[in-house]
């Protein structure tokens, strides 16, 4: 390593690993904005009017101003496609995690997991105070604490033109 090369070394393994979890979350975020694209159908509304929580009441309001659903609904959309497509890519990594770890935020507080709660849709399991959205916002933290993308992405090719 040279002393101006800013970025961490890591074993095969741990960059395999890295990337294999940034690839992998950007996969998830990826199809789930795509199944929404070509769902004319689908809206956030009946997830913002099932908040709870203490900002329950600012998500049930952007559900019932049609203005402020749709655009709701079209970051969302669009947010999950580009922050997935990023993190695959290797592409404004930092930017795309971050993002990520801002539109995981929330749904989480959209939707705590709260002993007394109950959501109109079904989870998978039972969870208090840590479900798999506050996991994948942690490991999105991870992320950003050990940049990857310069081992495999595009972001690689900018970090060595301004070296």
């Amino acid at each position: 390593m040279t002393k101006n090369h800013h970025l961490r070394e890591y074993s095969t393994f741990q960059a395999l690993m890295l990337v294999l979890l940034r690839v992998s979350i950007g996969w998830h975020f990826l199809y789930e904005g795509l199944v929404k694209v070509f769902n004319p159908d689908w809206s956030s509304f009946g997830y913002l009017m099932d908040s709870k929580g203490i900002f329950a009441d600012v998500f049930k309001y952007m559900a019932t101003h049609k203005d402020i659903l749709q655009a709701v609904d079209l970051l969302n959309i669009w947010g999950l496609v580009l922050i997935g497509a990023g993190m695959i890519l290797g592409l404004f990594t930092r930017l795309s995690v971050s993002c990520g770890i801002l539109l995981l935020s929330l749904y989480y507080l959209s939707h705590p997991p709260l002993a007394g709660l109950q959501y109109i849709f079904p989870q998978e399991g039972s969870y208090l105070i840590v479900n798999k959205t506050l996991i994948e916002i942690i490991a999105l933290c991870l992320l950003l604490a050990f940049p990857n993308s310069h081992i495999a992405g595009i972001d690689r090719f900018f970090q060595k033109k301004n070296k």
